[in-house]
């Protein structure tokens, strides 16, 4: 893919017998969000681990920023950024002294000026001189970001960036995500959280024992799985009743006076559905489109429930 940020091709490790990666493949667009989820085990961090250098493949290439893994570790490294599941601040440290500890690291020119932009950036002025030991888990995972940030890397590397915070510091983590892609910054993304994959990639790829079982958009994938419907609600059992009678291949649900009908979910479609019931003097009080949703796909493609599982 031109103007690939990373490029896999052909990637297998194995430990033993037990074979991890089968051969996986993928590009990753410069200046975009690519989300590699999976089950538990599905090999997800051995795939993260080899392209940030801390692992050897048995097999495949891999280029990350334009270099090789294997032979230009020290150019990837200097092109990346990588956050774990677990904010890797020092908790003895203040948050300005902690990114003031990385710029040095880095040999980062205008060091100082660096570390106040970046705590102003993520909102963490007022608090700079504050013990990290102190901050939230909201804050600490902005501050751990912001480290990572030191040293402006192309591309970053969040592995469960968000696990376990409330959903508003969620929100505020994947508000930053797309400040990142906006200002240029490729973004790698593994997260156990299908809603997070569905706002903010641009790319998905599932993962299941070590093979690669799709990849697309998050439309792309929705439109794979067949499920979507039009659901009417009626006042009683009489209409209910004329509806699923001339609505064939419909599902009712007497308790709760609802039809659920097969659809493609397109405004022609939804028109003739409302005429035919028009037609016949039949009033649905409520109506609604259902389309399948990552969690669906996930379950789909992989024979897994999503959220507790879709994980390291």
């Amino acid at each position: 893919m031109k103007n690939s940020a990373i490029a896999v091709s052909g990637l297998r490790k194995a430990y033993g017998d037990r074979v991890v990666l089968d051969g996986i493949g993928f590009d990753v667009a410069a200046g975009s969000v690519f989300s590699l989820l999976g089950p538990n085990g599905a090999g997800k961090t051995t795939t993260v681990n080899v392209l940030t250098t801390l692992l050897k493949a048995d097999a495949g290439t891999v280029r990350v920023a334009g270099h090789d893994v294997v032979t230009e570790t020290k150019e990837v490294r200097a092109a990346i950024g990588v956050t774990g599941q677990f904010a890797a601040v020092d908790e003895l440290l203040s948050g300005r002294e902690n990114l003031q500890l990385m710029a040095d690291l880095k040999r980062v020119r205008s060091g100082d000026r660096v570390v106040t932009r970046l705590l102003e950036r993520f909102g963490l002025a007022e608090s700079a001189q504050r013990m990290a030991a102190t901050y939230s888990g909201g804050m600490r995972r902005k501050l751990d970001l912001a480290m990572t940030l030191v040293g402006d890397p192309r591309i970053i590397f969040l592995d469960e960036p968000t696990t376990g915070l409330d959903p508003r510091s969620r929100r505020t983590m994947w508000g930053i995500v797309r400040e990142l892609v906006a200002d240029g910054t490729t973004v790698f993304l593994t997260t156990q959280y299908l809603e997070e994959a569905d706002q903010l990639a641009d790319r998905i790829a599932v993962l299941d024992q070590g093979r690669l079982v799709a990849q697309g958009t998050p439309e792309e994938l929705k439109r794979r799985v067949p499920g979507t419907h039009v659901r009417l609600r009626f006042a009683g059992p009489g209409e209910l009743d004329a509806a699923a009678g001339i609505l064939a291949g419909s599902t009712r649900d007497d308790q709760e006076l609802t039809l659920r009908v097969p659809s493609d979910g397109e405004s022609g479609s939804l028109r003739a559905l409302l005429d035919r019931l028009d037609a016949h003097t039949i009033n649905a009080q409520e109506f609604s489109v259902h389309t399948p949703d990552l969690d669906d796909v996930f379950l789909a493609l992989t024979g897994h429930t999503s959220t507790e599982e879709v994980a390291r």
